[in-house]
């Protein structure tokens, strides 16, 4: 029988629950045991996949199409825990199944629908689907904080479901912020109690508290939480603020004996922990021997988790090139109005990353420009590649008109437009072109050797495409269209051969990027930024 964790957060937000259920799964994934991890979300969207990203950050997209909260990113980063769309539920897609199995007929034979049981079941059910025979553990995030009304059926659900499979068979972490006070001089653990007592009044008493502070837990504010959250002391675990990376989670996380704690409480069998490969990774990222400064071009930069995954994926590609990476995070309406050099002078590489709408997209073409012009690597992705493709036309093909018709419906020359299957789509939740698809590569390619394979699968999130109208006049002034799907009908991957390094992909090789394994585009991309950066260092000393 698989066993449970379910893990709650308290006081406030953005403590890092994705990241501790993650880093959780991968210690015991170091000890040879089966994870699966899912996540529930309060909110009443069916999907992220039409939310802001200032909302709550990027859209994580799986291989099975699925749109999701951006902490299963941290999942698949940390551990190699397959994930699908039944790792995903918001309250929203679990209203739905409910009023669906309503409208049937079949389900509840008459009843009156409610909360409880109903509500409360179809949670339960989404956790069980997961703890199949293959299974040892399976971590349970629930997102919000204990104290929302939002959050009260999850967490209903979860107290009633240990009573179903056993008190012996779950486990309850709440992850909790422990303030510093600075005017007292102090850590506070009323926040932490309060919180805790909050979820004892639901009647889940947790048997672990993770706390989340700025400052070293004083052995005697460890007791007090102890005794007032009703948890043995070796139990409350300090969990510090990271200088370096989020990647020391973990390493943080066994000093503490969190492994063991969960293997001895669970009655797990297990191998012993080995995490040298973890250690020598976060060795790495401590220890660089070079540093590069990145430009990231987009139009969300005042939300940090809107390029998640994008900022991750250069962090990796930085590990496998022992090398730092300074992200210079820019505004693209900042770029336009010719003010490029003044803004992006002096970087390595320059990345635009994706995104929706018209607001920024001079700019991230303003930027292209500028990186094609002074031969400085570039990385486009998605919108990115859709941009790289317009500011080509206009530059190149002296189609000063060249647009996507996403953005100018009456452009004379759409060298981006709407994909076929996408004119009749009248709604907008996870009806894009989504989820893991084939690509062809050609060989001798920026892409071809970064890959060092001949077919690719990746994953895709929109709903325009490079107009194959174009492709000839492309071709014929030097443009090299290098990825293609098997059929020959989309362009994946676009590059500038008469350049160092310039590559555009229409998908998110972000999401596919893990810290033990950058993904090769973007490890290609800081090699070649690398490059630049110590031929200029070079060319600046024979001076």
């Amino acid at each position: 029988m698989a066993k449970h964790i379910f893990v709650t957060g308290g006081v406030v937000s953005s403590l890092g629950k994705g990241l501790t259920c993650a880093s959780i799964g991968m210690l015991l994934e170091h000890r040879n045991l089966r994870v699966r991890l899912q996540k529930f979300d309060p909110y009443i969207n069916v999907d992220p996949g039409t939310m802001s990203p200032y909302q709550h950050g990027e859209v994580y997209v799986l291989d099975d199409g699925s749109e999701t909260d951006l902490d299963l990113g941290h999942y698949e980063r940390f551990t190699n825990a397959p994930l699908t769309r039944e790792c995903n539920y918001t309250t929203g897609k679990i209203y739905l199944s409910v009023i669906q199995k309503e409208r049937e007929g079949k389900y509840y034979e008459g009843r009156t629908v409610q909360v409880i049981p109903h509500v409360t079941d179809e949670i339960k059910a989404a956790v069980l689907r997961l703890a199949d025979d293959d299974v040892d553990v399976v971590i349970t995030e629930i997102g919000g904080t204990v104290g929302d009304i939002e959050s009260l059926p999850f967490l209903e659900a979860i107290r009633q479901f240990a009573l179903e499979v056993g008190r012996e068979n779950c486990l309850y972490i709440h992850l909790t912020l422990v303030p510093y006070l600075k005017a007292a001089a102090e850590l506070k653990t009323k926040p932490t109690q309060h919180s805790v007592g909050a979820l004892r009044q639901i009647g889940i008493q947790p048997d672990i508290l993770i706390c989340r502070t700025e400052h070293p837990i004083s052995s005697e504010d460890k007791d007090k939480m102890a005794l007032f959250c009703n948890v043995d002391r070796k139990a409350v675990i300090e969990e510090r603020d990271k200088e370096y990376s989020i990647y020391e989670v973990p390493l943080s996380l066994v000093s503490n004996g969190l492994d063991e704690i969960l293997v001895k409480r669970l009655g797990l069998k297990s191998a012993a922990l080995d995490i040298t490969d973890w250690r020598d990774l976060v060795d790495r990222v401590r220890h660089p021997d070079h540093e590069v400064t990145i430009a990231v071009v987009g139009k969300y930069m005042k939300h940090r988790d809107a390029y998640k995954s994008v900022y991750e994926s250069l962090d990796h590609a930085g590990i496998a090139n022992k090398s730092r990476v300074v992200v210079r995070r820019i505004e693209a309406e900042e770029v336009t109005g010719g003010g490029a050099d003044a803004i992006l002078g002096g970087v390595d590489g320059i990345l635009v990353p994706g995104g929706f709408g018209m607001r920024g997209v001079e700019g991230k073409i303003e930027a292209i420009r500028y990186a094609r012009k002074k031969n400085i690597p570039f990385f486009g992705i998605c919108l990115g590649m859709q941009c790289a493709t317009v500011e080509f036309a206009r530059s190149m093909l002296n189609l000063d008109d060249a647009n996507s018709t996403e953005f100018d419906k009456s452009t004379q020359s759409p060298v981006i437009s709407l994909m076929e299957d996408q004119a009749y789509v009248n709604q907008r939740g996870g009806t894009m072109r989504l989820g893991s698809w084939p690509c062809n590569l050609t060989p001798g390619s920026l892409a071809h050797k970064a890959y060092g394979a001949d077919l690719i699968h990746e994953r895709h999130r929109h709903r325009y495409e490079f107009n194959n109208s174009y492709r000839k006049a492309f071709e014929e002034n030097g443009f090299r269209l290098t990825g293609m799907s098997p059929d020959g009908s989309l362009v994946e991957i676009i590059e500038w051969p008469n350049h160092p390094w310039f590559l555009a992909v229409q998908f998110h090789p972000e999401f596919k990027s893990k810290p033990t394994k950058s993904h090769p585009l973007f490890r290609d991309f800081i090699a070649a930024a690398l490059e630049r950066r110590e031929g200029n260092r070079a060319e600046a000393d024979s001076r």
